[in-house]
């Protein structure tokens, strides 16, 4: 390097020092210290009252009941294909020996997809807060009947 350009080099060091330091010594004065740290990597939104606690006809709580569903939604099938994404990364770093490796990543997808499919599933395409309402009375008035689902019908006074 010739003396000109270390020169050069030097000055703007100094001119970029003298721009960045009073901005570095904010953020790191200010800004950090009073930053609150959260432990969620998602937007947490606050919670609504559900669609059992909205008045029939308040239209504005019935709205916000739909929304947080909606977001309650996206992510539980974020984190149901995060879990199927480990499963299958575990079956691919594992090949044949994936059954040996893996059943605690398949296991949890495979206990997750169900606990989906028991609160969002075959609601239909337009799946609306009520819908899904619906769906939970009905299943619970189900096992208060015949017993929990999938255990057959202990209760044979109800069967048809």
């Amino acid at each position: 390097m010739d003396p000109e350009e270390n020169t050069f080099y030097r000055i703007m060091n100094k001119v970029f020092y003298l721009w960045d330091a009073p901005i570095e010594y904010f953020r790191e004065k200010v800004v950090v210290p009073n930053q609150k740290k959260y432990p969620w990597y998602h937007q947490k939104f606050r919670r609504v009252p559900t669609i059992d606690e909205c008045y029939e006809l308040d239209v504005v709580c019935i709205t916000e009941a739909q929304y947080q569903f909606e977001r309650d939604k996206m992510v539980d099938s974020e984190i149901l294909s995060i879990l199927r994404q480990r499963y299958e990364d575990c079956g691919w770093y594992y090949g044949e020996d994936k059954d040996k490796f893996c059943t605690d990543y398949y296991n949890a997808y495979k206990d997750a997809s169900g606990a989906w499919f028991t609160k969002y599933g075959d609601i239909g395409v337009n799946q609306s807060v009520i819908d899904a309402y619906m769906k939970q009375k009905h299943r619970m008035v189900w096992e208060r009947r015949h017993g929990p689902v999938g255990s057959g019908m202990t209760n044979k006074k109800y069967a048809i």
